[in-house]
């Protein structure tokens, strides 16, 4: 949409006000109080507004509004996709379509900076939203901000008086689509498609497909956030999933440094798989790690965390009295913990520079499987260690029975073997570690795995009972796979003894135990 157009469509006059289309999925009956308080807010715009709601019952005594029913498939999760069928059957009719969840409170207020900002984006990119909620005590909470989903570095732009960037969830339960982009997404023939999932569930993807499988890409005005955030209106995530008005500041003032070129954009590496529901990616807000904590040898002064995200676990050695070194993910996740006082070095995985000294301990948790060449990784992390140093590298099990499933179902998706390159990870076996341990130099100490948690679904009952089971089966069953390494094997002039090193040491894995260190959970 040009700028003439956009200026046309935001006029107030009541006579070049653009006509919109309004598609609200609305299950049961639980989100009632919901859906009465969203249409409350569409009619008392000064827009051009049809609201039609989609449901699995007659809901138009209760909405007073157009209401159509029925679902895609048997499934009920399926009724997101519904709008898709009204969209395409009224495409020339309207100049704008909105689709949401009942719970999501759009304003006039959202509508008209989508309009202006809309003015100066090209055609294949779209301005999106980030949903907030609000706790009892009024403080505001982000829950599409969580997990592996982050901020592309390399994607912040200015746009007129807009800067924007890309965020890898593209899910905030509603879009917006002039009709000239609803075309475009029509015309690449991902838009009008049956019910599926894929890096989302069911009713995720209904929502993201203009960008998953249309050709356009979601920018969120990180410039104007307070226009470009919708309200959950359940506030359901509060407590449980999201980050806080501190928390997305930091994030978002690392970004504007971006776009005025005082910091520069980078990732450490590549962070999310190509997997299904993106399994195995890196978290970017992992949970403080007990287990790793303890491993941190009681006589180190210093560590250094390769791979550090919003540094929970970092921050806890701090507070033991170490000196903490993080190479974090990128500059935008380490606002956090930069602000707490843990030292950075901004660097990517290619640029990492070894000469800045060794550290007691260096951990590697939950990445190591997503670098491009892991041995490359586990060299870099060689070069920072001292003969006494240990290593603690932390791998989800990507062998496991549900690793397994993920293998297969890459496979089939991508219809070629399911590589790095299909899969965006590496699928290893504890085997395949310790192989790339030795040839990167590292001596084995101790290798152990980690069950699943007890509420995990099949998968955390079957982990849980592999304690009982023989040690390679054991293995087998955990969730991840803990190493602990040092890196007393120098370099070239002891070559032999390494790869006799690496003979033995593959061969105790295959065998069920790695060293007379080795541990089995």
């Amino acid at each position: 949409m040009n700028e003439h157009a956009a200026q046309h469509m935001m006029s107030q006059d009541g006579r070049s006000a653009p006509r919109v289309l309004v598609a609200i999925a609305s299950h049961g009956t639980s989100n009632d109080r919901y859906l009465e308080r969203v249409i409350r807010e569409y009619r008392s715009m000064s827009l051009a507004i049809d609201i039609v709601v989609l449901s699995n019952i007659d809901k138009r005594a209760m909405a007073g509004v157009e209401c159509i029913v029925g679902m895609p498939t048997r499934d009920p999760w399926s009724l997101p996709f519904a709008h898709k069928k009204l969209f395409v059957e009224r495409h020339d009719q309207y100049d704008l379509f909105i689709y949401s969840e009942d719970d999501i409170l759009i304003t006039e207020r959202n509508i008209r900076a989508w309009l202006d900002v809309t003015s100066f984006l090209p055609q294949d990119e779209v301005a999106g939203f980030l949903r907030v909620e609000f706790g009892e005590d009024g403080q505001r909470n982000y829950p599409d901000i969580h997990a592996h989903f982050h901020w592309d570095p390399s994607s912040v732009k200015r746009h007129g008086d807009y800067v924007l960037a890309h965020f890898t969830n593209e899910h905030a339960a509603c879009f917006v689509l002039t009709r000239e982009q609803l075309g475009n997404a029509l015309h690449s023939g991902g838009f009008d498609v049956a019910p599926h999932q894929g890096k989302y569930d069911l009713a995720c993807s209904a929502a993201t497909d203009p960008y998953t499988q249309c050709g356009l890409k979601k920018l969120v005005p990180i410039s104007h956030l307070e226009e470009f955030t919708v309200h959950h209106l359940t506030n359901r995530y509060v407590g449980r999933m999201g980050v806080g008005v501190d928390e997305l500041g930091r994030q978002k003032e690392i970004l504007l440094e971006i776009a005025d070129g005082r910091r520069l954009p980078y990732s450490l590496l590549p962070t999310e798989t190509r997997l299904r529901r993106a399994s195995f990616s890196k978290d970017y807000y992992e949970p403080e790690s007990e287990e790793m904590i303890s491993l941190v040898p009681v006589s180190a002064r210093s560590v250094l965390s390769l791979g550090c995200g919003s540094g929970k676990t970092e921050k806890r050695l701090q507070a033991r009295g170490l000196h903490v070194t993080a190479i974090p993910l990128d500059p935008v996740i380490a606002a956090g913990p930069a602000g707490d006082g843990i030292e950075m070095i901004y660097t990517d995985l290619d640029s990492i520079d070894s000469n800045r000294g060794a550290y007691d301990c260096v951990l590697c948790l939950n990445l190591l499987h997503l670098a491009p060449d892991p041995r490359k990784l586990l060299r870099k992390l060689r070069s920072f260690m001292h003969e006494q140093s240990i290593a603690v590298i932390q791998m989800p099990n990507t062998m496991s029975p549900r690793g397994v499933r993920s293998y297969l179902r890459a496979s089939l998706q991508s219809g070629r073997r399911s590589g790095y390159e299909a899969a965006g990870a590496h699928f290893a076996s504890a085997r395949r570690l310790t192989s790339w341990c030795v040839d990167a130099g590292l001596r084995i100490e101790t290798m152990f795995g980690i069950p699943a948690d007890r509420g995990d679904g099949l998968f955390g009952m079957t982990s849980r009972l592999s304690g009982f089971t023989p040690g390679f089966l054991s293995l087998g069953l955990a969730a991840s796979i803990i190493v602990t390494a040092s890196g007393g094997m120098p370099d070239d002039d002891e070559a032999a003894e390494l790869a006799g090193q690496r003979h033995n040491q593959v061969a105790g894995v295959s065998g069920g135990r790695s060293g007379q260190n080795a541990h089995w959970i």
